[in-house]
């Protein structure tokens, strides 16, 4: 789908209508400074892994900043200490991620392995940001699911290297591996409360 100011506008006003704080980048460099702005000093912060969060400079950018206490479970020694981090991001002030599908009426699709950033996202630390390009704009619900599926999962599986189907057949196979990234599939129709989930919108074409 080719995406047009009309669409972007369409839906930032849809976020808007369902909760969601909506906003609209040109560039990766002005949203990587919004989404900084966003999160206060003296904030606990977390990330979910987002490729996008990663290409717009905004993780590394979080590590480096001085004024906030870092949750970063990339610094765990062990699987264990990973998945207690992971819990304690649902206890930050703000948690970063990205975005797997984004619908024209306003709904948010993500899918996730473990549950950790959609557990993040849905419920837990009282200010989420959200970063996504605008290429993850869909018409439909049930088209951003599709591409969640069948666009970001494989080639986050390749990125990944892990040996699931996806990987090599370009699309989901609906497998039951152990190694499936494709545990929780949330569709997030409202925020509540109000402005608790802002969502970024990059006029860029990022991510998965």
């Amino acid at each position: 789908m080719q995406i047009t100011d009309s669409i972007v506008n369409e839906t930032l006003e849809n976020l808007r209508r369902r909760g969601f704080g909506a906003y609209y980048c040109a560039t990766a460099e002005e949203a990587k400074e919004l989404a900084l702005s966003l999160i206060p000093s003296g904030s606990a912060v977390a990330w979910g892994g987002s490729v996008t969060a990663e290409q717009i400079g905004l993780t590394a950018a979080l590590k480096n900043r001085a004024d906030i206490t870092r949750i970063d479970r990339d610094l765990a020694s062990s699987p264990e200490e990973k998945r207690e981090l992971m819990r304690k991001a649902l206890l930050a002030d703000a948690y970063v991620a990205g975005v797997n599908g984004i619908s024209r009426d306003g709904w948010l699709v993500n899918i996730d392995g473990t549950g950790n950033r959609v557990a993040a996202i849905t419920f837990g630390p009282e200010n989420v940001i959200l970063v996504a390009g605008v290429n993850k704009i869909e018409n439909g619900v049930r088209e951003a699911m599709s591409r969640a599926r069948n666009t970001a999962a494989p080639l986050n599986v390749k990125r990944l290297g892990l040996p699931n189907p996806c990987s090599k057949a370009g699309k989901c196979m609906d497998c039951t591996a152990q190694t499936t990234i494709c545990s929780h599939f949330v569709e997030h129709r409202f925020c509540k409360p109000a402005g608790r989930i802002k969502v970024i919108l990059v006029g860029e074409s990022l991510g998965y």
